[in-house]
């Protein structure tokens, strides 16, 4: 994959002309949370249909995976949202791009994030989706970064707690690149 010679958790991954990562989560161990994850959604949502919200570009590919390891009558959706431009901290206040396009009066949300760090974006979102009296509104985070956080947000559903370093790859970016990554890694100093 593009220069990426190695997996291990812990191990320095080559990338083709952009330095080195060291890889904190392979695609095993991410596979095998999120099918964990999933597995537990699908037993407390049993009977409902609820709606996932994947913010992008973050969620995307934690949103698809745990959309298939639930095995629920579920629906998708999605919305943006933008504090971070091309660098690797939040520039100001989270502001939104783009809407989810369904209503969500009534409906069991699950808002599915990427990596949760501050806390600011989440509690954006939640104030917004929020007032639109869902049924339930919860957060499926794949990245629980809790050493940086300035708002406190519930989290339902985390996948990993990780320190404050920051992270790229499984739908994660900087400056829109390393997203493909099956793995999540700590890029080297570029």
């Amino acid at each position: 994959m593009h220069g990426v010679t190695t997996e291990s958790q812990g191990a320095k991954a080559p990338l083709a002309g952009a330095g080195e990562l060291r890889v904190l989560l392979t695609a095993d161990q991410i596979a095998s949370r999120v099918r964990a994850l999933g597995l537990e959604i699908a037993r407390d949502y049993d009977g409902e249909r609820p709606l996932l919200v994947a913010v992008l570009k973050g969620a995307c590919m934690f949103q698809a995976d745990l959309a298939r390891a639930s095995a629920l009558d579920l629906e998708l959706d999605f919305l943006s949202v933008s504090s971070y431009g091309s660098d690797t901290t939040a520039q100001g206040p989270p502001r939104l791009i783009s809407d989810v396009r369904g209503d969500v009066a009534g409906r069991h949300v699950l808002l599915c994030e990427g990596v949760v760090d501050s806390g600011r974006t989440v509690s954006y979102i939640l104030d917004a989706l929020g007032s639109r009296r869902p049924a339930s509104l919860v957060v499926a985070a794949l990245l629980n970064k809790l050493p940086c956080r300035k708002i406190e947000v519930p989290l339902r559903y985390v996948g990993f707690s990780i320190g404050a370093d920051f992270v790229v790859g499984y739908g994660l970016d900087r400056a829109e690149r390393y997203r493909n990554l099956p793995f999540i890694g700590i890029p080297e100093e570029m």
